[in-house]
């Protein structure tokens, strides 16, 4: 029997929505990723960008609280920072090598601008996810007001 490959992408879309707790970490990764990108042609700026096409368990997200599990991808030289990426894999396969798409990275702000030392360790941060489906030029997602927690 051929099952169409639409019942499977509805029963794992049912799966994650039913079965996440939005403030924990394993969960939310694995829900950011239910989006899709589709290419258009932009004429302001001449090529073609990526418009990424949210599903409604990723818009649920926008502007609450949620905790992830990642790896700190620096933005500058400094041994601390406030304002870093943060990835869902190690740097080495992350999405700004070209080996993951741009729904596993995020950036992060720092509550009170408070820096804390980039390590190549996986960290536990939590904050307010903030979502960019429209703008190509800047990530996705945005985690602002973000605090360091135990793993």
């Amino acid at each position: 029997m051929n099952v169409p490959k639409t019942f499977w992408i509805i029963c794992l879309l049912v799966f994650f929505h039913t079965g996440i707790s939005y403030g924990q970490s394993k969960d939310v990764w694995m829900t950011l990723s239910l989006v899709t990108f589709k290419t258009t042609y932009n004429p302001d700026l001449l090529m073609e960008e990526s418009v990424a096409k949210l599903s409604s368990a990723v818009e649920k997200l926008e502007g609450t609280e949620v905790e992830l599990e990642g790896y700190i991808i620096p933005l500058t030289g400094q041994v601390t920072q406030s304002h870093f990426m943060l990835s869902k894999f190690p740097q080495s396969t992350c999405f700004f090598c070209g080996k993951a798409g741009p729904e596993t990275a995020m950036q992060v702000f720092m509550r009170d601008n408070k820096k804390i030392k980039v390590t190549e360790r996986k960290v536990r941060v939590k904050g307010t996810l903030y979502i960019n489906p429209k703008d190509a030029s800047s990530l996705l997602y945005t985690l602002e007001n973000a605090v360091l927690t135990e793993i």
